[in-house]
């Protein structure tokens, strides 16, 4: 495409297949690029897996991944992602035992034996056990089911990758002065953090479908991950805000001044996690909801004075959690709905 600049990033084939095991990607991938944003180049990979690689592009993606606890795939694409794979099953190798990884490779076997693909899960940050109660929880689902979960996942690994693929770019174009193999180790090294934290949105899935009652923390939560340092943001304020307004709903073209009301406010800590936003209450009070952060505060220099997200809780909703990430840089953020 005819796009320029120097804060451009443009990849080629082989970089997007470290991300993504499917051809097709990585070519529209490679066509698209440069980039100028973490978040423009996420935007487009999740159209191009979305709605223009088709099932057998899927499946390539798929069979490219090794299964948990397993060597690397014979399959992967290239040694990056071999690398990458690894290091994403550090947690759930770290947290094994010679029994639970008998039981996860007869469940994989049966998952297989079942679909007909490696059972696929963004397993960064995640113990052995979490991986296996998912396993176990979608093994009944109906293939067709399942065949989406598993592309949903592989999007979830490939939005990581990118962010890993954009960090140890982003720092060996800032210090060219360096090694340049020293500089993508500790950019790698840094990043990890970001998949760790990325994981935290969907370590319960046992307890939302369980649906147990008693919470532990509020049923609002977030955390603030700074993609330019590949590290925590500590110490940003957020906020968490209700719509109280009976009488309208906050809009796009309406304004929205006297209708929120404050429901909490806090300080992100070492790990970028805020602490207390709202009561800890068994079902939320559904409405529209409002977290904002101090960008500005707490990177003067940045694009972004504030960054405020507006959600909707339904009433089917009120008993699940709800953890709102951002991730952010000086210049681009991004971010999605955890459980």
């Amino acid at each position: 495409m005819g796009r320029s600049g120097r804060s451009e990033m443009g990849f080629d084939e082989k970089e997007f297949l470290a991300c993504c095991g499917s051809s097709k990607f990585a070519i529209e991938m490679a066509s698209a690029s440069p980039f100028k944003t973490l978040q423009e180049a996420v935007t487009t990979a999740r159209d191009i897996w979305f709605n223009k690689v088709d099932v057998h592009g899927w499946l390539e993606a798929f069979q490219a991944h090794p299964q948990i606890g397993k060597s690397p795939s014979p399959n992967h694409t290239t040694e990056t992602s071999a690398r990458w794979s690894k290091g994403e099953q550090t947690t759930a190798l770290a947290t094994a035992t010679g029994s639970s990884l008998l039981e996860l490779s007869d469940w994989n076997a049966k998952y297989i034996k079942k679909f007909g693909f490696v059972f696929l899960i963004c397993a960064s940050g995640r113990s052995t056990s979490e991986i296996l109660t998912e396993l176990k929880e979608r093994y009944p689902n109906r293939p067709i089911i399942e065949f989406e979960n598993a592309a949903q996942e592989q999007m979830k690994i490939t939005e990581l990758r990118l962010a890993k693929l954009f960090s140890t770019k982003a720092e060996a174009a800032s210090r060219h002065d360096q090694q340049p193999m020293a500089l993508a180790k500790k950019a790698e090294d840094r990043v990890s953090i970001i998949g760790a934290h990325l994981s935290a949105a969907s370590q319960e899935p046992a307890d939302r479908t369980s649906q147990i009652s008693s919470r532990t923390r509020p049923p609002i939560t977030t955390h603030v991950l700074d993609v330019s340092r590949g590290s925590p943001a500590v110490g940003m304020d957020v906020k968490l805000e209700m719509w109280m307004n009976t009488e309208s709903r906050p809009s796009f073209d309406g304004t929205d001044i006297g209708g929120w009301v404050k429901q909490g406010f806090s300080t992100t800590d070492k790990d970028g996690r805020s602490g207390q936003l709202m009561s800890i209450v068994d079902s939320v009070d559904p409405g529209i909801y409002r977290i904002s952060f101090n960008t500005g505060k707490y990177c003067p220099g940045g694009f972004f004075p504030y960054v405020s997200l507006v959600f909707e809780i339904r009433e089917t909703q009120k008993s699940e959690h709800f953890h709102v990430p951002l991730l952010f840089s000086p210049f681009s953020f991004t971010t999605y709905r955890g459980s």
